[in-house]
């Protein structure tokens, strides 16, 4: 199983924002830090902020932070928000799926992929924000984020 890039983009935009839980950060911030498309960013921070996992403040200073605690946000529900379809195989997507395979009133090969889908999810929901931003001074350093409270690259400075 792959997941999308959305989905990847929606996980590294909770990082970021994550590392500076206090502070706004810009999309053109995050795209810049993470050499990825503001565009599509900008699709994943709206679907987020609609959901409530992200925040958004519009105007001149405004940017993105946390919607709520990264102690709170956990990843499979990120997964299950931003992946449009979480169907291992065809015959999975739907109640139309078994015209696709005459194997499906006897097939226990659908079953083993559910359960699989089922278990992949469950260890994510183990997993929130905070657990995987907790290296945070060297994801901070990999990001080349400032220390805490100091100026923040492309944002100008402090008012």
């Amino acid at each position: 199983m792959r997941l999308s890039t959305y989905t990847d983009y929606a996980l590294r935009l909770l990082m970021c924002l994550a590392l500076r839980p206090d502070e706004l950060m810009t999309i053109q911030d995050v795209a810049d830090r993470y050499a990825i498309s503001k565009s599509h960013l900008m699709k994943v921070a709206h679907h987020l902020s609609l959901a409530g996992f992200v925040h958004s403040v519009r105007g001149r200073n405004g940017g993105l932070r946390l919607g709520r605690p990264a102690e709170h946000i956990r990843l499979g529900d990120v997964v299950r928000l931003t992946e449009e379809d979480l169907s291992v195989v065809e015959c999975m997507a739907g109640p139309d799926a078994d015209r696709v395979c005459p194997l499906i009133p006897a097939c226990v090969l659908k079953v083993a992929l559910r359960e699989a889908l089922e278990g992949f999810l469950a260890v994510l929901d183990t997993y929130t924000l905070a657990d995987v931003v907790k290296p945070r001074n060297t994801l901070a350093r990999l990001l080349d984020l400032p220390a805490p409270g100091a100026e923040v690259r492309g944002a100008g400075p402090p008012a």
